[in-house]
This record gives structure tokens, C-alpha cells and sequence, in this order.
């Protein structure tokens, strides 16, 4: 008795979570925050760029040819009260790199950064290297932070005896927590006329959704055009700038998108987006196939006889080719409808961006076929 009331627990319990979770999926299988599609004008990251040098390699750094590193090197010793040649400095062991930052908006001082760092010269590995103190600069060419600290690559290149090994991109590398903020971005969120939200992907029904999502929360909003959307501020909103940007980033919305077909030639990967419609199309398919298998001889003279060696090219051709298969794709069928249709064609990745491109040529394919 204890066993079939188990058992019927069991089964109820597997049949509610199932229902939960399609309802869940129901409930959110277009839907999107606001802070997922869009942002705010004025609240973003900042792009930081330096020069700096790299040290500690274990003579994979830059070679002679070189010469910013070795002048670099120079003048940060010179700075240091150590005078040195330029030329007189060899250089295997440092790199000159460029460091790349984020700043976040509203970053104060203090605050640490993430640093890229790339190899500038000919150097063949950052592996164990370490970055020396190097300024971060903004667009308006003002120094916001200060990078420094150990590069980690994430591979590794080792050669010896005419044979190497490398794994992974040892010429770039990251500093986790590497660059120290100096002077932050000022921003005050009360000096904003109006909050305008940014669509990270431009699309007027898009926008519409916006708006009436953001209206939802109590707000005036309207579209300014297919990528803005404008909310304007009532008495007392300044006040609680924040409050009100968590509110309305917090909103959900169904997004639409224009229908497109993403192909890659060099990996045969096809991506299809849901909003792609067909009209009424036949689709054969077949594939050619042609061998040719060589078999080369000799013609040899007897002993003491007259005649010459001859070599004898014989090569056998042959061609097969499958039946092709005409498929019938109906009137406004769905992505999954197209799916299947392909595939009972047997058509690989490759071959589907062929067959894709002449729909669309064909006027019977709904969609942009975006090829990378």
C-alpha cells in the first residue's frame, strides 16, 4: 500500500513540476526586461586605451627590431634616475603591449578595472610576463585609471629541437582586477531633462512595446522613432532617479525582430529565426557524385629488342548521382515546418545555404539571408 502511494506522489509531483515549467515557458518564451533590450542615453562604458611594456618574459619578447620597446624601457629607467642607451638594451625579455580598459558608468575612484593587454611588437609569448605602471586614457585623452599586475594568457607555446606546440593565443592576455580607477566619469542622474531608452536593436513594433511596457509602470512614454524611447519626468521623479530607473528597466515586453537567415560558409552553421515565413515552393535536391580512380602502367621492350619504355595512363570515370527528391513546402509555413522540410531532403548545413539563397532568388523565401 505505502509503495503505490509512493509511486502516485511520485507521479503527481513530476506532472505538477512538468505543468510549471510549461507554464513558465508559455509565460516567458518572448518576453524580455527592458534592461535586456535597451538602456539609457548617458549611462554607459567608456572605452580606456595605454601603452605600456611588459616584463619578465622568458625571451619571448620583442626582438631588436623593435625600437619602441627599447626606447620605452629606457625612458621609464631614465625616470627612475637610471641612464641608459637605448640601443646598448636588449629586449627579449619585455613586450610592448597595448592595454585596453572599460569604465563603467558611474565608476569612482578606486574601483578596479579589468585590463586587456595585446602584444604591439613581434614578440612570440606574454606567457609569465608582467605589466608595468601604465596610464588609461578616455576619448578626450585624460587619464582615468592605472594599469599593473601579472598577465594571465590562458595558453601556452613551447618549442625545441625544431618542433613547437602552442595552445591557444599566447601573444594577448587579461588582468583580472588590474587597473585601479583615478578619476571617474560625473554624471548626475536629477541634471537629466528626460529619461530616453535605447533599443539595442532598432525595430519601430519594438518600440511601440517599449513605451506601452514602460507606461505600465505608471509613467508617460512615447516613441521618438524605431530605436528611441522617451519618458517624461513628473514633479518629484528627480528626486528618485534611481528608484525609477530600477522600476522601469524592470518591466517585461515582447520584442519582435525582422525575419533573417544567418549562414557561415567556412563553418556551415545556419541559424533561422522563428519569424521566417515561406510561400509556395518545390524543392529538389540531389547531389553528384564523380570518381576517378587512376591506373597507371609501363610498356617494356623485351631483352635485347628494339622499342623504348613507354608509361601507359589509364584512368576509370565514374559518375553517380542520387535521385534528387522534390519536396513541397506549403503557404506561410512556420520554422519548424521549413525544418523539417530540409531535412527530409537530406540536405547537409552546407548544402542548406545553397538551397536558402535560390528560395530567396526564387522570390518564395520571406527573409534576409545574412551571410558571414
Amino acid at each position: 500500500m505505502r509503495k503505490t502511494t509512493a509511486i502516485a506522489t511520485a507521479a503527481f509531483v513530476t506532472a505538477a513540476f512538468a505543468a510549471l515549467v510549461a507554464t513558465l515557458i508559455a509565460d516567458t518564451a518572448f518576453a524580455a526586461r527592458v534592461k535586456d533590450v535597451a538602456y539609457v542615453e548617458g549611462i554607459r562604458e567608456n572605452d580606456l586605451v595605454g601603452y605600456g611594456v611588459v616584463v619578465g618574459l622568458m625571451g619571448t619578447g620583442d626582438t631588436a627590431q623593435t625600437v619602441v620597446t627599447s626606447q620605452t624601457i629606457a625612458n621609464q629607467l631614465n625616470a627612475l634616475g637610471i641612464r641608459i642607451d637605448p640601443k646598448m638594451f636588449r629586449t627579449r625579455n619585455a613586450a610592448a603591449v597595448m592595454v585596453t580598459a572599460k569604465l563603467p558608468a558611474f565608476a569612482s575612484s578606486g574601483l578596479k578595472l579589468d585590463v586587456g593587454v595585446a602584444s604591439l611588437g613581434d614578440a612570440k609569448s606574454l606567457v609569465g610576463g608582467t605589466l608595468l605602471y601604465t596610464p588609461l586614457v578616455g576619448s578626450d585623452r585624460r587619464n582615468y585609471a592605472f594599469a599593473q599586475g601579472p598577465v594571465t594568457t590562458g595558453g601556452f607555446a613551447v618549442a625545441a629541437a625544431g618542433t613547437s606546440t602552442v595552445k591557444n593565443v599566447t601573444t594577448a592576455g587579461r588582468i583580472p582586477g588590474g587597473a585601479m580607477v583615478q578619476q571617474g566619469v560625473a554624471l548626475e542622474l536629477k541634471d537629466l531633462p528626460a529619461l530616453v531608452f535605447h533599443l539595442n536593436h532598432p525595430d519601430a513594433k519594438t518600440a511601440q512595446a517599449l513605451a506601452i511596457a514602460l507606461a505600465k509602470a505608471g509613467v508617460t512614454a512615447r516613441p521618438l522613432d524605431s530605436a528611441r524611447v522617451e519618458v517624461q519626468l513628473a514633479d518629484g521623479d528627480k528626486a528618485r532617479m534611481v528608484e525609477l530607473i530600477a522600476k522601469l528597466e524592470d518591466q517585461p515586453l515582447e520584442t519582435d525582430a525582422a525575419a533573417r537567415v544567418v549562414v557561415n560558409e567556412r563553418t556551415g552553421t545556419v541559424i533561422v529565426s522563428a519569424a521566417v515565413r515561406i510561400k509556395p515552393v518545390a524543392v529538389a535536391h540531389g547531389s553528384l557524385t564523380i570518381s576517378v580512380n587512376a591506373a597507371n602502367a609501363v610498356s617494356q621492350p623485351r631483352s635485347f629488342g628494339q622499342g623504348t619504355t613507354t608509361p601507359i595512363q589509364n584512368a576509370r570515370v565514374v559518375a553517380t548521382e542520387q535521385p534528387a527528391t522534390l519536396q513541397v513546402v506549403h503557404a506561410g509555413a512556420r520554422l519548424e515546418d521549413l525544418v523539417k522540410a530540409l531535412n527530409a531532403l537530406g540536405a547537409t548545413p552546407r548544402e542548406l545555404i545553397d538551397i536558402f539563397q535560390a528560395m530567396r532568388t526564387a522570390r518564395a523565401l520571406d527573409a534576409e539571408i545574412v551571410v558571414e
